[in-house]
């Protein structure tokens, strides 16, 4: 959902040149009209107002896929009306859902006996996903807790400053402590053994990011899980606390005594959020060990709509076992024509994304992954290496994660990265500039995502564009240090640190691009 706001407030009425060859009179804005109008006058209206969007195919702000085949396209069209819910009308789609779910897991390296299904669901999106991963941990907490008989009311989970807004709105709407690990300037993702330390009785899971939304780096699930066992020894019982248990009086009370140390252990697990990690890292870095292969890795999600091909709408939550899935959490319908299992945060959705998910999956198989997420990755290192060569920009990215360079400006105490995306749309191009998260939110950084449908042709284009950008920008005085010479020059002149300048020179344009942002609205 996003809150409405109204762009303009100069008109109330919608006109479009081409439809008064069916309507002579203005349509209202915000309300609908009284009398209808011809389906072609519809159209034309709707059509002229969406040329002024941007172009997705140059929106390199974004994971989300924007090209498919054309017989993709066709399948989806065809299932459009479909309704996935309608599971008992719709058996194969639901078939190709839990095709896709076995097929995902198993690329996840659950462990699968020959004849196990795998546990997992698809999602409109990862941000469903994790809320409801969020969930299952929240509520396997406060099983174990109850059975310990100790508080259940404060739960908190642990992660990094650099997770997206979903796991933020997932602790404000169920009540759960977020307990994030501040990042440094130069290490833009969550410190293993900060995470660690953070973690507590209450902690119902560590968050680890297989490839940050700011610079695309995977972060060391590994070591994560390995710091985590060991954390989690220290509260189990230990060799010497069995002559503790000895004292109970009889072998009922051992039993009982023995159960409740076993429970008393944190255990505490990780959910590892692959949304845009998890369709590359299995192609590109086969031997990386992020997923069910490392112990204490429970759940994981990852977008289907990003690196897994697919037009937005689309997510999958995998969890390890069934015994990680509480089954409080799971209903049971049968007022669509059977007894329908459901465990979902929405109810009706569309076929046509899960069928593109299957499409893709069998059409590409390793083979076909494989090649695109190298090209994807080659693409990035073309344009990495003519940044580089241009000897302005510093490239914050790594090399190992998701295809994307983030980088900053060497300099920037003249112009800045908010200047350079603001001039780029006269290009045509959308490459978002922002500010890190705290500890390092002086940082700001320009980022392109390099998808699929992103060729090495456009690559050397964009490098050209930002060279005409640098060059105009060279040739403007800056605003935002005029307006720092001006004020100083009512106050007494103190010499500042650059990075001083540099933060004030950060702070002036976000305070004018949230000026510019500004709008009355409504919800």
């Amino acid at each position: 959902m996003v809150l409405s706001k109204t762009a303009s407030e100069s008109d109330v009425s919608v006109h479009s040149t081409f439809a008064s060859r069916y309507v002579r009179h203005s349509l209202p804005r915000f309300k609908m009209s009284e009398d209808s109008i011809p389906k072609e006058a519809a159209y034309q209206i709707i059509n002229d107002e969406l040329m002024l969007d941007g172009n997705p195919r140059l929106n390199l702000a974004s994971f989300v896929t924007t090209w498919m085949e054309p017989e993709c396209d066709k399948l989806v069209l065809a299932a459009i009306n479909k309704n996935y819910v309608d599971m008992d009308e719709y058996p194969v789609t639901t078939e190709l859902q839990n095709r896709c779910v076995n097929m995902i897991a198993h690329l996840f390296n659950a462990p699968l006996g020959d004849e196990e299904t795998a546990v997992g669901v698809g999602t409109v999106g990862s941000s469903e996903a994790i809320m409801l991963a969020g969930l299952a941990f929240k509520r396997k907490w406060q099983n174990k807790m109850k059975a310990l008989g100790k508080p259940h009311d404060k739960p908190n989970i642990v992660t990094g400053a650099n997770v997206q807004v979903c796991w933020e709105k997932f602790a404000r709407y169920f009540e759960v402590e977020l307990k994030e690990v501040k990042l440094t300037e130069g290490y833009y993702v969550m410190d293993p053994e900060k995470a660690v330390e953070m973690v507590d009785e209450n902690t119902i899971c560590v968050a680890a990011i297989l490839g940050s939304t700011l610079n695309g780096e995977f972060e060391d699930v590994k070591r994560l899980n390995d710091l985590l066992v060991e954390k989690n020894k220290e509260t189990g019982v230990e060799d010497t606390q069995v002559v503790g248990l000895m004292n109970c009086h009889d072998h009922l009370n051992l039993l009982s005594c023995v159960h409740n140390q076993h429970l008393s252990r944190w255990d505490t697990p990780i959910h590892v959020d692959a949304a845009s990690g998890g369709f590359i890292a299995p192609f590109l870095y086969p031997e990386l060990e992020w997923d069910f292969r490392l112990p204490l890795v429970k759940s994981i999600n990852v977008s289907g709509h990003k690196y897994g091909l697919v037009y937005a709408g689309i997510g999958w939550a995998i969890w390890r076992t069934k015994d990680d899935l509480p089954d409080e959490l799971i209903f049971h319908i049968n007022y669509l024509g059977s007894d329908q299992p459901t465990f979902t945060l929405n109810f009706s959705k569309g076929s046509s994304q899960i069928i593109a998910q299957y499409y893709q999956l069998i059409r590409l198989g390793h083979e076909g992954y494989r090649n695109i997420m190298e090209n994807c990755q080659e693409n990035a290192m073309v344009l990495k290496e003519g940044l580089e060569k241009t000897g302005r920009f510093t490239i914050v990215s790594k090399d190992h994660g998701v295809p994307l360079v983030a980088f900053s400006l060497t300099d920037n105490s003249r112009h800045n990265e908010f200047e350079i995306s603001d001039m780029l749309r006269r290009y045509g191009w959308i490459v978002p500039a922002y500010t890190m998260p705290p500890d390092a939110q002086h940082i700001t950084v320009l980022r392109v995502v390099i998808r699929e449908d992103f060729s090495r042709t456009l690559a050397e284009r964009l490098v050209l564009d930002i060279e005409k950008v640098l060059h105009e920008l060279d040739t403007l005085p800056s605003k935002v240090t005029e307006k720092l010479a001006a004020d100083e020059n009512h106050a007494v002149v103190v010499k500042k640190t650059a990075l001083e300048v540099q933060r004030e020179v950060t702070d002036a344009w976000k305070k004018m691009v949230a000026n510019k942002k500004k709008t009355k609205g409504v919800c």
